[in-house]
């Protein structure tokens, strides 16, 4: 773990130093339960509300739920978003009876300018594969998304894959995968896709988004 009380220019080399410490291939057993990571502001944005909810891998019923509150002293950087909400998240896990086996987090994993979005800098500090499910693109080129749920192109940054854009559900918007950590490009939208039932949010992040919205 390292400090969170830094200032952006300090925050932009944490995220440099750890993103070589990043697994970006499949090295996870059988999953069991998947997490759902949202992280809301309340009082002014001087709060952040950090809510997970876990998830029956199989039947995406709820296992369990987590809510969390801690001051934000970070400020508002584009890029530098997980130095706000992370420890937040992190207070949220320790209330958990049990370690998920996937975290899918509202958040870009490595489909960042430093590669180490909020899904690689959890995955990486909890040592959980993790998934970045973004609702909009920080960074990268896409082709345009067939239309069909499912269908998903690659996200480039010039020659480098960060990702995939994914059409989770028939002429609706996609949404921005990609690996955080424990998890190959390959692999992370089809376990997103699991995720998904009938709404453009999978069941995790849906169900973290209004926890930490206060639904």
């Amino acid at each position: 773990m390292h400090a969170w009380d830094v200032s952006p220019k300090e925050a932009v080399q944490i995220q440099k130093a750890l993103m070589g410490k990043l697994k970006l291939e499949d090295a996870f057993g059988e999953i069991k339960t998947v997490a759902g990571i949202d992280v809301g502001f309340a009082k002014n944005n001087t709060v952040a509300r950090a809510a997970i909810a876990v998830l029956d891998f199989q039947t995406l019923k709820v296992v369990e739920t987590a809510v969390a509150h801690h001051p934000v002293s970070f400020p508002y950087v584009p890029g530098l978003l997980s130095f706000r909400e992370v420890p937040a998240v992190l207070e949220a896990m320790l209330k958990l009876n049990a370690q998920p086996d996937l975290l899918l987090c509202d958040g870009q994993g490595i489909a960042h300018p430093r590669r180490f979005g909020i899904a690689a800098h959890l995955g990486l500090l909890l040592d959980i594969p993790a998934i970045g499910v973004a609702k909009s693109r920080l960074t990268g080129t896409h082709p345009e998304v067939p239309s069909t749920k499912g269908s998903y192109v690659p996200l480039m940054d010039k020659n480098e894959q960060i990702g995939v854009v994914l059409r989770t559900r028939t002429n609706t918007k996609p949404l921005y995968i990609s690996p955080g950590h424990r998890v190959g490009i390959d692999t992370a939208p089809r376990l997103v896709m699991r995720c998904v039932t009938k709404y453009r949010l999978p069941e995790t992040t849906r169900r973290a988004h209004n926890l930490a919205s206060g639904v």
